[in-house]
């Protein structure tokens, strides 16, 4: 067993899809079908659709397609389709802990879509959620992680991040935030630059105090 590791900040942010709930079931099918129909390995999809808005997912291996009819189709799919979505195991636990005001969702899904897969998966709903349509640039951009920080009222250096993608922690690291992996759709190994990889957030706690947010990860 791993130490248990201590942090301090003023605020943390946790990506959705992989962290807080699990919808790999959904994503992956939804991709699969979009695969089949359009002639695309699903494969090489899935390969790196994980963590990334859909949009910059058909710009990678779809460009010759239609951006806006695709994002449509595929968001509609995705909107209706909550078969197998459920909470990260501690994931309801551990944001409860948390003053509403010190943490926020940064993800790649659509606002509604957001929405609904929180409801399905029974996480509670923050109060801010920087989702993929109020941002230009997705993940591994740093924007989101920026405006997560900034709806805070925190710096970036004070946020505690929590993601499952390659391209999400990449965008956290270039944020300046420090990054706690999530190994529920990944391998360990592929996420490089967290402080520490947990399998899922049963052995994170966070105690407030008034120095801010103390964080023990085991």
């Amino acid at each position: 067993m791993s130490a248990i590791l201590t942090l301090r900040a003023s605020a943390v942010l946790f990506d959705m899809d992989g962290v807080l709930v699990d919808s790999r079931a959904v994503v992956e099918r939804v991709w699969r079908q979009w695969a089949a129909a359009n002639g695309h390995d699903a494969d090489a999809i899935i390969r790196v659709a994980h963590g990334r808005r859909v949009r910059d997912t058909l710009a990678m291996l779809a460009p010759e397609l239609d951006p806006v009819a695709e994002v449509a189709r595929l968001d509609a799919a995705e909107s209706t389709d909550f078969d197998g979505v459920v909470a990260v195991p501690g994931a309801p636990a551990l944001v409860n802990s948390i003053p509403r005001d010190r943490w926020a969702i940064v993800t790649s899904a659509g606002a509604q879509l957001a929405l609904r897969r929180l409801r399905a998966a029974h996480v509670p709903v923050p109060d801010r959620i920087v989702s993929a349509d109020l941002l230009v640039r997705g993940k591994p951009d740093p924007e989101g992680y920026l405006k997560g920080a900034e709806a805070l009222g925190v710096s970036p250096g004070e946020c505690l991040v929590f993601e499952d993608a390659p391209p999400g922690v990449e965008a956290a690291l270039r944020a300046g935030m420090r990054v706690v992996g999530v190994a529920t759709t990944y391998e360990p190994g592929d996420l490089v630059g967290p402080i520490r990889v947990v399998d899922d957030l049963t052995t994170v706690s966070v105690h407030v105090d008034a120095d801010g947010l103390q964080v023990s990860i085991g």
